[in-house]
């Protein structure tokens, strides 16, 4: 092992883990940290319900916290902590305009999300200015992004596992098996590096943004390939949550076969429930129920990533064993997965209901402050001709042929278990 990850307090992996559960410690411990609002419908609200004094002085708070992390983090891995004491603010006031324009009802209902708007916001940046080298040195995307999913494990609570449902986790199981497979055999068939076909695997058969976030994380995927993956999966989810319905109605399911096929096939949560709302109240229950069973399934799937990508890619070139041993398995795992699990543990079993009721809201939207950060981070460093040039078209087209497979092994699926 090398002497660097003798110092877990020098890694990212277990920096990340700190912090995280610093973060989480704190809230348990009692520190208020405001939720600031950034819902609205029209200028009026925009200017009495997200630009007032109030919640203003919420978005400071927020900052300040996320602010002294970010530093606290780039000192413990010995980077350059003046370039984040610069360039961090511009980054949050540029992931807080993305958050604002998220939180319009109008685009809320279209499914856009924050992190579309801080990967574009950071995209026009890039291309359209020159970013300078003391700004680019302050983005810690990985950092962000593995923050963010440390968090993301206090919601991923074991008890609820049961109220998902028998037929749902069924469901989720085959579906999320079967796509997974299909997704990547279809992607290496097309040529596309593994790397990239297992982001694309877990996107179009789990649950999206999140699982192609935790996946790239625990593989160290490229953030480019991440961004990538992402943008398809919201630009894809938009003509679904609105055709889908209307085939439904088209093939006179019931809205239990139709709240099933909607909830194994779109890939984002908020998604399904704006599908699943135009179709009646039992469909938005089944859809949500399915969906909540495959999102539970990501810990598990982030983790058997992990192992299989440690123990597959990386051998090094010096050692001729067929198999890494071990301690290299150990010493190439990604840590912040560790992190993940333990929080998921900590709500399960040692936090009662009440107290994570209370505190439940809080992580979420801490959490989706990360993602936003990171996908500023990232659209700062990328260029269009990254993302969309003539090699982008494989992936665009595994995506679409592995989200059109999904449709008709989950059609299938939810017709066998809740057709009554």
């Amino acid at each position: 092992m090398s002497t660097k990850e003798t110092k877990f307090s020098l890694t990212e992996d277990w920096t990340v883990v700190l912090y995280g559960f610093l973060i989480i410690g704190l809230v348990l411990l009692g520190l208020k940290i405001p939720t600031p609002t950034f819902g609205w419908k029209d200028t009026t609200e925009l200017f009495d319900k997200v630009l007032i004094p109030t919640n203003i002085v919420n978005i400071l708070l927020v900052f300040v916290l996320v602010y002294v992390i970010a530093i606290l983090s780039t000192l413990t891995l010995g980077k350059n902590v003046s370039a984040t004491i610069k360039g961090f603010p511009i980054v949050f006031v540029l992931t807080t305009l993305a958050l604002i324009l998220a939180g319009n009802s109008f685009l809320k209902n279209w499914n856009l999300e924050a992190v579309i708007f801080s990967l574009s916001i950071g995209l026009l940046i890039s291309n359209f200015f020159t970013v300078p080298a003391w700004l680019k040195d302050s983005l810690s995307t990985e950092l962000y992004v593995k923050i963010g999913l440390v968090l993301l494990g206090t919601s991923v609570i074991f008890s609820d596992i049961l109220k998902a449902g028998s037929l749902g986790l069924i469901q989720a199981l085959v579906v999320v098996i079967s796509v997974w497979y299909f997704a990547f055999w279809i992607s290496k068939k097309m040529g596309i590096d593994e790397e990239l076909a297992i982001i694309i695997s877990s996107a179009v058969s789990i649950c999206g943004v999140s699982a192609a976030i935790a996946t790239a994380g625990a593989i160290k995927g490229d953030a480019k390939k991440l961004s990538y993956v992402i943008s398809i999966v919201l630009i894809t989810a938009i003509p679904m949550i609105i055709f889908l319905p209307f085939i439904a109605k088209a093939l006179h399911l019931s809205e239990e076969v139709t709240g099933a096929w909607l909830g194994g096939t779109i890939d984002t949560t908020g998604a399904v429930i704006a599908s699943g709302t135009l179709v009646g109240e039992t469909a938005l229950k089944i859809s949500t129920i399915v969906k909540f069973s495959q999102n539970v399934l990501l810990g598990l799937a982030a983790f058997a990533i992990s192992i299989y990508w440690t123990y597959t890619n990386n051998q090094s070139e010096t050692v001729q064993e067929s198999k890494p041993t071990i301690g290299i398995i150990w010493e190439r795992f990604p840590k912040f997965v560790i992190g993940f699990i333990a929080a998921s543990l900590l709500f399960s079993f040692f936090i009662s209901t009440e107290t994570f009721d209370q505190v439940k809201g809080t992580f979420k939207s801490l959490q989706g402050l990360w993602f936003a950060l990171a996908f500023t981070s990232i659209g700062l460093e990328t260029k269009f001709s990254d993302l969309f040039n003539e090699e982008g078209k494989k992936p665009l087209y595994a995506f679409l042929i592995a989200q059109l497979f999904n449709v008709f092994i989950t059609l299938l699926i939810a017709y066998f278990l809740f057709n009554k």
